[in-house]
Order: structure tokens, then C-alpha cells, then sequence
């Protein structure tokens, strides 16, 4: 299980690092356009490889990969954009993170 989460982690920091890349290609200086564009191409394509290698019941998985993708994509948002999260983002987060736990927990 906890080369499972590991790997979830991984994908996690891919899709949201791939975004933000891609975020960054779209909205920065025209001179560096093209590589931001191009290096989120790379990553989010290595988070697809990420997610679908593995045999795994990812549906199973997404409500702790939902958690990370939250967790992770807040940290990028803050940091690489200065966007610090409101009290909207805490309650909404809150309701994500126990979801997550639900979705994870939760026995058939």
C-alpha cells in the first residue's frame, strides 16, 4: 500500500506541476512561451504514465489521490503564483480531505 500512495504522490505532484507549467506557458513572457508549454507536455505525459503503468483499482484510489491532487496543487498555487489560499479553499479543502479519508476507508 505504501508504494500505492507513493506513487499517487507522484502522479499527483506531475498533474499539478504539468498544469502549472502549462499555466505558465499561457500566461508568461512571450520569449519563454514555448518551453513551458512544451516541459508541461513532458510532465503531464509522464503523470498519465504514472497513473496507467501500474494494475491497480485507481478508482478505488482516487479519493486519497483526490486529497494529494488538493494538497499539492495549493502548495504550486501558492508558491509558484503567490495565490495563498482564502477560507474558501481551507472549508472546501477540509470537505475534500474527508472525503478522501471516506473514499479510502470505506468498506465494500
Amino acid at each position: 500500500m505504501s508504494t500505492a500512495l507513493l506513487l499517487l504522490l507522484l502522479a499527483a505532484l506531475l498533474e499539478a506541476g504539468g498544469d502549472a507549467l502549462v499555466r505558465s506557458g499561457l500566461r508568461g513572457p512571450a520569449g519563454h512561451r514555448l518551453v513551458w508549454l512544451a516541459a508541461g507536455g513532458v510532465v503531464l505525459f509522464a503523470y498519465g504514465c504514472a497513473v496507467n503503468t501500474p494494475a491497480w483499482d485507481f478508482g478505488r484510489l482516487l479519493g486519497i489521490y483526490v486529497v494529494f491532487f488538493f494538497v499539492v496543487a495549493q502548495v504550486i498555487s501558492w508558491l509558484a503564483f503567490r495565490q495563498k489560499p482564502d477560507g474558501g479553499v481551507w472549508a472546501g479543502g477540509a470537505l475534500i480531505v474527508l472525503g478522501g479519508i471516506v473514499l479510502t476507508l470505506w468498506r465494500r
